[in-house]
């Protein structure tokens, strides 16, 4: 009985610690932003996402392509977009364009009604920047964890 509770305690803590390292929305966003050039009118959209990753109620990355991807901020709160196993963009003439196309959030609860997300910006993102920065965001976080469950000497 003492193993069984030592391990699940021992479980327990080693969750808590994984858990720490994940990087919050407000970090990733602003992490996102710092790696975002200037605002673009639109971007070449051909029905087809190569990913997407939601960046709070507001905001969201989507990759057109394996190396190439935009910040999408929208003009107000999106319901549900950052448990959404999927989205769509409307796009015209395959052009995404800011303050005129929309995401769409698909699927979750059955019977909701969800109302198009309007696209307030698109930023190109820098993606090798980026990666690294996230990687050195989550190498910094497992530092300091390390620090502070050390025993004081």
């Amino acid at each position: 009985m003492k193993r069984l509770l030592l391990s699940s305690l021992g479980l327990a803590a080693l969750l808590a610690g994984c858990a720490s390292n994940r990087i919050s929305d407000d970090e990733r966003l602003a992490l996102y932003r710092a790696h975002a050039a200037a605002p673009v009118r639109d971007f070449q959209y051909f029905n087809r996402l190569s990913g997407w990753t939601a960046l709070g109620d507001s905001a969201l990355a989507v990759w057109t392509r394996p190396n190439q991807a935009y910040l999408l901020e929208l003009s107000g709160r999106c319901a549900d977009l950052d448990f959404a196993p999927s989205i769509a963009i409307t796009h015209f003439s395959d052009r995404v364009s800011a303050r005129f196309d929309d995401v769409l959030v698909i699927g979750g609860s059955p019977g909701a009604i969800r109302l198009p997300c309007r696209i307030q910006s698109i930023r190109p993102l820098d993606i090798k920047a980026l990666r690294s920065s996230e990687q050195e965001l989550r190498e910094a976080k497992v530092q300091e964890r390390a620090q502070r469950q050390a025993p004081a000497q």
